[in-house]
């Protein structure tokens, strides 16, 4: 069964309207810049390339992974549209980079950025957005249970809930349906469990009444808040 995100709940999504993102703007959509468009499951660069390029995700989700020597993947960060990444400090690539669904990058140029205290604010609030998403996933990796990673997982994809100032439910239904299209093992890969794991906490979550399987791709989550105690969060 193959379980997978649209857009990751648009995680890692930058807000569209600041001062630095006028210049970035223009910049981005001058002939300078590339538009690259990608199948389901097309690699955009391995761990080892050198790092001469920085990507924008425009549409779909990126999928940034490990491999070790012995072949298990840990896949670090799900990329969602208006995010920056292929950042990194050296000169080579430190991870892989595959997209997920059907998928459309920019292509900038490195240099140009490295040399632009006019492009550097935008870049710098990409890394603040990603350094808290990596804080999040630390956590989620060292400390939370196979339910509460599960249930953390399932959360990314309901909007405005189980943050700070969360409302609760707006209507007599507490549902929320999400596609992914994630496998169990990618979901197990970034959540640094065992597909075995994952399979049997959705079955959990499903024999409690939190869940239904409407298809491979689809989910209704039947008691948000209920999926949210679990998150081990609040």
């Amino acid at each position: 069964m193959a379980y997978s995100d649209r857009a990751f709940g648009n995680a890692g999504a930058l807000p569209q309207t600041t001062g630095a993102d006028a210049a970035w703007s223009t910049f981005a959509r001058s002939q300078r810049v590339k538009t690259q468009r990608l199948a389901e499951h097309d690699a955009v660069f391995y761990e080892g390339d050198p790092a001469d390029r920085v990507y924008e995700l425009i549409e779909g989700a990126v999928m940034l992974f490990k491999l070790l020597p012995d072949g298990r993947r840990q896949v670090v960060e799900v990329v969602a549209p208006n995010a920056l990444f292929g950042i990194v400090a050296g000169a080579l690539y430190d991870c892989n980079a595959e997209t997920l669904t059907p998928s459309v990058v920019r292509i900038l140029d490195r240099r140009e950025l490295e040399a632009s205290n006019e492009y550097q604010g935008h870049v710098a609030e990409c890394l603040r957005e990603q350094i808290e998403r990596l804080h999040d996933h630390a956590v989620l990796l060292g400390r939370k249970s196979a339910f509460e990673r599960v249930a953390s997982f399932l959360m990314r994809f309901v909007p405005k809930r189980g943050v700070p100032g969360c409302l609760g439910p707006q209507n007599g239904k507490d549902e929320q349906v999400i596609e992914l299209t994630m496998t169990r093992q990618e979901i197990a890969d970034y959540l640094g469990l065992t597909i075995e794991t994952v399979s049997r906490v959705i079955s959990d979550l499903k024999r409690r009444g939190l869940l239904s399987i409407e298809r491979q791709d689809r989910i209704r989550l039947t008691d948000v808040c209920g999926i949210c105690r679990l998150t081990g969060a609040h």
